[in-house]
């Protein structure tokens, strides 16, 4: 039985197999409608969320599965007290999987150390995100054609940016990525991160505005000032339209550039520029189900006996 607490957790190699089963689920989803008829998801939120939670129930009711479970701590029993550790036991008689979203970082690895049932990491506090960072990733991909040889721009959020740090993290693995983070002096990225990419000697720059690199990215990945990770009302006021992608921005962008975010966007992204064919962001969206289908059926072990491995192709 294996858990998904960080996108480390799958090597490339399987990360690999994992895109290509998603891009088939998303050119052939007749042929996973049913794939997983009995199986049963639990969704543990115990933080607000709309994208995740959602697409993961999406993801198994596509594959003919059923899905129970709670959107809010308050609705379960930790409001009585009751630990993770416990919760999950219990939820282990109910489901087959389980996907957990917590505010304590480390909360779903207590957890995973309990289950009975495969555990999938759906965000701990500003720690890892790794079901954000398949879709990224998935998202990289399909649109770019690889997971190499770019320059990515992170803007926002780095401080507290679960999404950012895992991305960093998984795409370190792969060859001649180059990162620039666009951040307030006050939300640049954590000092660990930094320590990580110096000792692989991975390029990498901190810069303050936005319009100076823009020219220079293949990828721009937006997020936005989280209010929820302040501890004061006035510095999140300060702070929360620092960056604002418009219009005029995307004129200094490469012709091929995209435009990511994990969404949910406040101002940090003008709706203008939703039109414009290198925002990419709700597409990103749909791949977020794709992979979360295909981290479904991997995690429980889940064959579909005319999916055949010469199709697989490697980035």
């Amino acid at each position: 039985m294996r858990h998904l607490m960080s996108p480390l957790d799958f090597s490339t190699e399987e990360l690999d197999r994992l895109f290509a089963l998603a891009e088939d689920i998303e050119h052939n989803p007749a042929k996973y409608a049913h794939v997983c008829d009995g199986k049963k998801l639990a969704t543990c939120f115990y933080e607000p969320s709309t994208r995740t939670r959602l697409s993961f129930e999406a993801a198994m009711l596509n594959l003919g599965g059923r899905v129970l479970g709670f959107s809010d701590a308050n609705s379960s029993s930790a409001a009585k007290g009751e630990s993770v550790s416990d919760t999950i036991r219990v939820i282990s008689c109910f489901a087959d999987i389980c996907a957990m979203r917590h505010p304590k970082e480390g909360a779903p690895m207590v957890a995973a150390s309990r289950s009975s049932i495969p555990v999938i990491n759906a965000g701990d506090g500003g720690h890892q995100h790794p079901t954000q960072t398949l879709t990224d990733l998935l998202t990289i991909r399909a649109i770019k054609g690889r997971l190499n040889s770019f320059t990515i721009g992170l803007c926002g959020d780095l401080k507290f940016g679960r999404t950012v740090h895992s991305l960093i993290n998984a795409l370190v693995r792969y060859d001649n990525i180059n990162f620039i983070f666009i951040s307030p002096e006050e939300l640049t990225i954590p000092d660990y991160i930094i320590e990580m990419l110096r000792e692989k000697n991975v390029s990498f720059r901190e810069v303050r505005k936005l319009e100076d690199v823009m020219p220079s990215l293949d990828i721009l990945y937006m997020t936005r000032v989280q209010k929820e990770r302040f501890f004061n009302e006035e510095d999140y006021v300060r702070l929360k339209d620092y960056y604002i992608l418009d219009k005029e921005k995307m004129e200094l962008a490469k012709p091929d550039m995209i435009v990511l975010h994990p969404l949910p966007r406040v101002n940090e992204i003008s709706v203008e520029v939703d039109d414009d064919p290198r925002a990419v962001y709700f597409r990103q969206v749909q791949y977020g189900v794709y992979v979360r289908m295909a981290l479904l059926l991997t995690l429980l072990e889940i064959e579909v006996s005319d999916f055949e491995q010469e199709d697989i192709k490697t980035c």
